[in-house]
């Protein structure tokens, strides 16, 4: 047999014959990122060499080219085409069954706080029906906060009655580190859905807070991004506005805030992206409207904890929305 093809045969996958020329250890790699894994992590210690696209019939990588970036999701592309692949079933994969430009509504619960709050004795019922009357008359605001203004009542009362009505903690900001946590998601996610990350318990479990609800799409999202496991709850609002006023100060990750027309651009767009930087890492997940782009150009920008940033350098966020149409 020639030298080139037995090089080939070792080295490079041949399209439908995954087991007969990967070693075991990439097959199985091979086998979690194409065939059914819809997150694949993100290994610290990287494979190179090997094309992870599926469907990749090229034996022939140019003499040239990198063999150890760009790197997307954990896994390398032996060409554009072959990147573009990996790009495109990641886009495909955040985009689901929710179409491209799902806007952000946030689930309101079944069980109506003031009921919470009646059943704890808490409020009497002509304190919530002079809450009631309040907000009827204003067309606007929570009953929590019409309760707390009319009726006196204690707003950590009514955080503890969201916390029961949700099934979640209620969570205190001791031990917020606003310059950590600053660099775990772009602050637009903080202002926009009322997010907070207060900090990391146990070395892998990441706190995020809210004022009144759980948003549990944008809590897998950043699950997946950061390699932590989030456990979301409450905070009321004097120690959520003061949290999130601390970590907006502190110094983020750069973003890059982009619109384009439709999935394929995005696609498209990514691949030119991860072309030009050749990022160590990469990872993609949507969180609402946002397709959340985050690249890491060094090993340096890696922590000890999860796959946060270990500072704003050799890291960068980009935030693509889909262009109404």
């Amino acid at each position: 047999m020639p030298v080139l093809a037995r090089l080939r045969s070792r080295v490079f996958p041949v399209a439908g014959e995954p087991a007969k020329t990967l070693p075991p250890s990439l097959f199985n790699d091979y086998l979690e990122t194409a065939v059914g894994d819809p997150q694949p992590p993100i290994p610290r210690d990287l494979t190179s060499g090997v094309c992870a696209a599926p469907g990749c019939d090229s034996g022939w990588v140019k003499p040239w080219k990198n063999r150890t970036r760009p790197i997307f999701e954990g896994r390398w592309g032996c060409s554009t085409r072959c990147i573009q692949r990996l790009v495109a079933a990641a886009v495909q994969r955040e985009t689901g069954p929710g179409g491209d430009d799902t806007a952000y509504t946030p689930h309101r619960h079944r069980i109506p706080l003031g009921l919470v709050l009646l059943a704890q004795n808490w409020i009497t019922h002509a304190q919530l029906q002079s809450a009631l009357e309040s907000q009827r008359a204003n067309g606007h605001g929570r009953i929590g906060d019409w309760l707390v203004q009319i009726c006196g009542i204690d707003p950590r009362l009514v955080t503890r009655a969201l916390g029961m009505q949700w099934g979640c903690p209620v969570f205190t900001t001791e031990g917020l580190s606003p310059s950590t946590m600053a660099l775990v998601m772009p602050k637009r996610f903080m202002v926009e859905f009322g997010l907070v990350p207060l900090r990391v318990a146990a070395g892998d479990q990441l706190y995020l807070a809210s004022e009144d609800h759980i948003d549990s799409a944008a809590a897998l999202a950043i699950e997946q991004m950061t390699a932590l496991k989030v456990q979301t709850g409450l905070l009321d609002d004097a120690r959520f506005a003061e949290a999130r006023s601390a970590i907006l100060a502190a110094d983020a990750v750069p973003l890059t805030l982009e619109t384009v027309t439709d999935v394929a651009t995005l696609a498209g767009r990514i691949t030119r992206l991860l072309e030009q930087k050749l990022p160590l890492s990469t990872r993609l997940v949507r969180i609402h409207q946002y397709y959340w782009l985050r690249i890491w150009l060094e090993s340096g920008a890696f922590s000890r904890t999860g796959t946060l940033p270990s500072g704003t350098e050799d890291i960068h966020d980009f935030l693509f929305t889909l262009a109404k149409r």
